[in-house]
This record gives structure tokens, C-alpha cells and sequence, in this order.
């Protein structure tokens, strides 16, 4: 449904410029469903400027193909997607032309990253790519080479589509766009009063009872999203008041989020119920007895080498292991090619996928994979930043559980870690914080790790 592109070029204008390299994301709306990157030879030098930028130089292109060697397979992975970008009137006027100078006529609909940014996170400084990941968690691999920005992109546009409630998004494909109105129970002294934070939010009904939890970095602009067009209709005439709590750490927002709705069971907390059951990457082994992993919904019986709350982290998590431990990316679903992947063709690939390495040797370095992700039997304290500069929050767990957490006034000391336990907050374990730890994981710095003996 949507194609994710960025490119790199060798210079800011199609004119007298050319693609250097093109990737491309494919997601369906909820997941992501594969990947494309090449390098290319655009048939001109490489401005020293540009290999400063991308670090891509002329030798990096010697044997790469030309557009137009590579414009017929593009022109159907693409052909019917939507294509999305982060400024997209740059990508796509190069790959317009590009496809042009091939005699074929691309016209697809097109979504901007920037400008749906702009309208779904207001409030922010800047959204440049950069800018826009810093400050949405968004960790970004290779900033100015194809795949990096384009992968940010990706996980950046799977925000986007989680937060648009209110259809935004069709209605920027449609072209069209519909005013904000506040449920008919909700003043705008209410309105103004949400704060412009971290943290977790409840709607309730003429009776006070809670009808739905939710989450958000912004509140007060969270709140906002939920009243475009004509989504939940119901709710919005249901809701009779808002409440709030702040938490400054976008982690405990998630984590209290799942509580929460654990505790409550909201009556309008459907989707984010069937988030519960979350995705996971399972292993198994084929007829020539190579290990294979596999992303899929997590279903009774069946146990998961790992868990995520959705399945672009999921994707995201086993590209990275793929590349970091040599793997092949078509025995693990990443690539789509008859013969030998793409990767082996670059040297990335030892060639499992085509009988050059043995299974004894992959299925070593493919048994290492999730030894870092094993929670059991640990006990450790995360550090993240409080409510206000004078705090901080310490959540606390237990073999991947969160057992309980607390807001930490800096102005105090505490002789050890378990005394610092001792002054939280103790919760029931609900297996979705231990989900949401394993999906944030790569997002918190070490030093804010604090590993307890087992006691």
C-alpha cells in the first residue's frame, strides 16, 4: 500500500543531477512487508561535497547498475503504492524523471512525512528528518545513505499512522481536510488546561467511568488528534471529562498505558487491546536444515524468541541481527529473490541461500542471535528523566516484568539501589510492560541501567 523512498544524488536539483542511491520501505498500513536498495552509477562524477554528506564515492559505484537497468523491476514493486517521503516533492521529481528518461510515466499519490508532521506533532522547532527522530525516540543508522533515512522514515510514518485517529492521513490522499471540534461535553477552558506533556490520559462518562486510556509525548496535542473528521462518533459525544497523569518518561507512559488498561478494561480500548497480543519472531528450521526466523502475531501455544508491540519494531529488531551476525535476508523473509539474495551478490552474504556456507556454520552464528534479549532471572533499575528537573523516574524489574516504579527527588540520597527499591511503588505484573521493555530496549542509554544482585 505505501512505499517508503529516500534517495541520495548528486546534487539538490533533477536538473543536471542523478540518483546515486534509491531504498524503499514497503508497509501495508500495519506492518512493514519488504525492502529495496541499490546503489547506482548515475554516469557523472561524484561532487566531493556529496561524498562528505553520504560518504558514497566513485570507487563505492564502479560494476553498480544504472537507473535503467534497474527501471523495469522498480517500476512494478512500485507501481500502485503510494509514495511516501520525507519531503517528498524532492524524491519524487528524481524518480519521476529518472522513470521518464526510461519512457515510462510515474504518477502516484504521494504523502509528505514533513508536512503530516507538521499537523500530527505540532508544537516542535523543526522537523527535519534529524530533528523529528531526536525528538521521537526514533534512533537513525546510516543518516544520509538511502536505507538509514529511509528506515527512519518508516518508523517515523508508523507513528504518524498510530496517532492519526481522525483519518488525516486518507484525507491528505484525498485531498481534502476537515476541521477540529471538540466533543460537545469539553470546553475550551478544559482544553487549554490539558497540559502539553508526557504521560497518560483517561476519558470518562457522565457517570465518571473511565472509557478509554491513552498514551502520548503531548497530551493536550494527543488529545487534539482524536476529534478530526468523523472518527469515534461515539466516543465523542460519551466523553464528559478528561484526566490526567503526567510522567515526564515516555517509558512509564507506556508501561502505565498497558496498565491501566489492564486494570480498567475501557470500553473503546479495543485496538489497543489486540496490541496486547502483540507480534514475535520465531524460529524454525527448513528442509535443508537451516534456521529461519519468522515475525508473526503471537498465538496460544506457540512461544516467541522475542516479543514487540508492533511489527515494524519486530522488522526493524531482525534486519539489524540479520546484518550484524551475516545472515541471509531471504531465509529470513527480508528479501524476495529467486537464486541468490542481493546481499551475497555484495559479499554481505556468506551464501546460505545458495548452498555456499553449510547450515552447521549459519545455524552457529544464527543461535547467537537472540542471546542479548534474554530478561530472566534479572534484576535491574532504568533511570529516566521525572516530571520536572528536580526528579527523576525509577522503574524497577524483574525478569523483564516492571515490579515497581516511582518518581525520585534528586535533592535526596539513597545508600544503595535496594534502598531505592524500597521507596517505589510496587505493581501487579502484567506481561505487556514486559513486551513494551523489549520494543524500547535499544532506546535507553546504558547508564541508565543499574543492574541488583538476585536476592
Amino acid at each position: 500500500m505505501y512505499a517508503i523512498v529516500d534517495i541520495e544524488t548528486t546534487g539538490g536539483f533533477t536538473a543536471n543531477n542523478s540518483i546515486i542511491e534509491i531504498a524503499v520501505v514497503f508497509h501495508d498500513g500495519e506492518k512493514i512487508t519488504g525492502q529495496y536498495e541499490k546503489l547506482l552509477d548515475p554516469g557523472i562524477p561524484i561532487p566531493g561535497f556529496i561524498t562528505g554528506l553520504t560518504g558514497i564515492d566513485s570507487q563505492m559505484l564502479e560494476g553498480a547498475p544504472t537507473f535503467g537497468q534497474i527501471a523495469e523491476e522498480l517500476f512494478g514493486l512500485l507501481e500502485g503504492e503510494i509514495f511516501v517521503a520525507h519531503n517528498v516533492g524532492f524524491d519524487y521529481s528524481f524518480v519521476k524523471q529518472a522513470f521518464e528518461k526510461e519512457g515510462k510515466e510515474y504518477k502516484p499519490k504521494r504523502l509528505c512525512t514533513v508536512r503530516l508532521s507538521r499537523k500530527l506533532f505540532p508544537g516542535l522547532r523543526s522537523y527535519s528528518l534529524g530533528r523529528l527522530c531526536e525528538s521521537r525516540g526514533i534512533v537513525v543508522n546510516d543518516r544520509h545513505r538511502a536505507m538509514g533515512d529511509a528506515w527512519a522514515t518508516t518508523i517515523l510514518f508508523g507513528q504518524l499512522l498510530e496517532t492519526d485517529q481522525d483519518g488525516l492521513i486518507d484525507q491528505a490522499i484525498k485531498g481534502k481536510n476537515k476541521a477540529l471540534t471538540l466533543p460537545p461535553n469539553i470546553s475550551k477552558e478544559q482544553f487549554n488546561e490539558i497540559p502539553q506533556s508526557t504521560g497518560v490520559y483517561y476519558f470518562h462518562d457522565s457517570n465518571g467511568k473511565v472509557i478509554y486510556v491513552g498514551k502520548a509525548i503531548n497530551i493536550q496535542s494527543r488529545f487534539n488528534g482524536h476529534f478530526t473528521g468523523k472518527a469515534k462518533l461515539n466516543l465523542k459525544s460519551e466523553i464528559c471529562d478528561v484526566s490526567y497523569e503526567v510522567t515526564g518518561s515516555e517509558l512509564l507512559a507506556l508501561l502505565l498505558e498497558a496498565m491501566e488498561i489492564k486494570r480498567l478494561w475501557p470500553k473503546y480500548n479495543r485496538s489497543l487491546k489486540v496490541k496486547a497480543m502483540s507480534w514475535g519472531i520465531f524460529s524454525y528450521s527448513d528442509r535443508e536444515d537451516y534456521t529461519r526466523f519468522q515475525i508473526n502475531k503471537i498465538a496460544t501455544g506457540f512461544q516467541p524468541l522475542a516479543t514487540f508491540t508492533s511489527h515494524a519494531t519486530a522488522w526493524k529488531f531482525l534486519v539489524e541481527k540479520n546484518k550484524e551476525f551475516n545472515l541471509c535476508p531471504k531465509l529470513n523473509g527480508i528479501q524476495k529473490k529467486n537464486g541468490a539474495c542481493y546481499d551475497f551478490q555484495e559479499g554481505e552474504c556468506k551464501g546460505a541461500c545458495c548452498g555456499k556456507e553449510t547450515s552447521e556454520d549459519y545455524n552457529q552464528r544464527a543461535t547467537e542471535v537472540f542471546a542479548a534479549v534474554k530478561m530472566e532471572g534479572e534484576r535491574f533499575l532504568i533511570k529516566d528523566k521525572g516530571r520536572n528537573p528536580e526528579e527523576e523516574v525509577a522503574l524497577f524489574f524483574e525478569d523483564g516484568f516492571l515490579s515497581a516504579y516511582g518518581f525520585l527527588d534528586l535533592s535526596n540520597s539513597y545508600s544503595s539501589s535496594e534502598e531505592v527499591v524500597s521507596a517505589l511503588k510496587p505493581v501487579k505484573r502484567v506481561i505487556e510492560t514486559r513486551y513494551l521493555l523489549k520494543a524500547f530496549w535499544d532506546k535507553i542509554p546504558e547508564n541508565n541501567i543499574i543492574y541488583l544482585a538476585n536476592s
